[in-house]
């Protein structure tokens, strides 16, 4: 079904997606954020205009109202997409606005009629400006637990790894020692994301355009990256969100990364999330169309 953004529409209408609406109507926008639907800009911190409380859906009397957000949502086979108000048939406008923020050199965004894939390019477009945004932040640096086996002990002694690597003696000691590093599991998950990106259609136009210096930088210090590790990397970022308030823009980056990553696994998240999509603010997104014309 496709709406538009800030009119209401009569209950009645909605009878072809109406397990779809039992899971979004009336529900905030922090409330959909919680069940993996990614809203863009992050809620309060980049946006005036949206709010967490605020609802794509909200039920009055016999009609649903939407609020001031475009983009899609899926629940299993039954999809909602919130168009302008001020677009046609066909989304164009839309699609012209993300295209003219995010990447300003690509037009052949996909339409409706491939409504996965085209969310899928979405998700792409926007990963640039998360690394950025994270990045300005510093590389996100943490504590791990790195393996030696040399003559320089300055960690905990790994017997079991000793026995098994130093018989017979031959000098060196096999121990652990947790250090600072660059190469953890967010940065070797934005990694993975980089070398995903690279292998679909426009991917890696979009990391050469809009953020070469940054996707070189992810290369240079993530040297542990090993492609055979992307499914455990994916589930360690599952279990591990970012916590420290301070790296926020990390949090934002890494869940995007993990959509992206699981959409060869999950069809943007068919099998671990039960509502699926990707919303952005209206408004916000008019704001950046317009710096992008009166920026001087």
């Amino acid at each position: 079904m496709i709406i538009r953004d800030n009119q209401s529409e009569s209950k009645d209408n909605f009878f072809e997606i109406e397990k779809l609406v039992r899971e979004v109507a009336d529900k905030t926008l922090e409330q959909l954020q919680n069940d993996g639907i990614l809203v863009f800009p992050p809620i309060i911190k980049d946006s005036d205009d949206l709010t967490k409380d605020q609802m794509i859906l909200r039920s009055k009397n016999t009609e649903y109202c939407s609020g001031n957000v475009m983009g899609f949502i899926g629940f299993k086979k039954e999809r909602l997409q919130i168009r302008s108000r001020f677009d046609g048939e066909n989304d164009f406008f839309f699609q012209y606005l993300l295209g003219k923020i995010f990447c300003p050199n690509i037009f052949d965004l996909k339409t409706v009629s491939d409504w996965t894939e085209g969310t899928f390019d979405y998700l792409l477009f926007l990963f640039p400006y998360y690394l950025k945004t994270a990045l300005r932040k510093g590389v996100y640096k943490k504590y791990i637990w790195k393996k030696y086996n040399d003559d320089n002990v300055k960690g905990i002694i790994d017997i079991p790894r000793h026995i098994a690597k130093n018989t017979p003696f031959m000098g060196r000691i096999a121990y652990n020692n947790r250090e600072f590093s660059y190469d953890n599991h967010i940065t070797e998950l934005v990694r993975h994301t980089i070398e995903f990106i690279r292998e679909t259609k426009i991917g890696n136009y979009i990391l050469t355009q809009d953020c070469k210096d940054e996707a070189a930088l992810i290369t240079e210090i993530t040297p542990r990256y090993y492609l055979r590790d992307r499914k455990k990397i994916i589930e360690i970022n599952l279990k591990s969100p970012v916590q420290h308030a301070y790296f926020g823009e990390y949090l934002d980056l890494q869940k995007l990364c993990i959509k992206i990553l699981q959409h060869r696994y999950n069809q943007i998240g068919l099998g671990l999330s039960k509502v699926y999509g990707v919303l952005f603010d209206g408004a916000w997104l008019w704001e950046e169309y317009l710096y992008t014309l009166l920026k001087e």
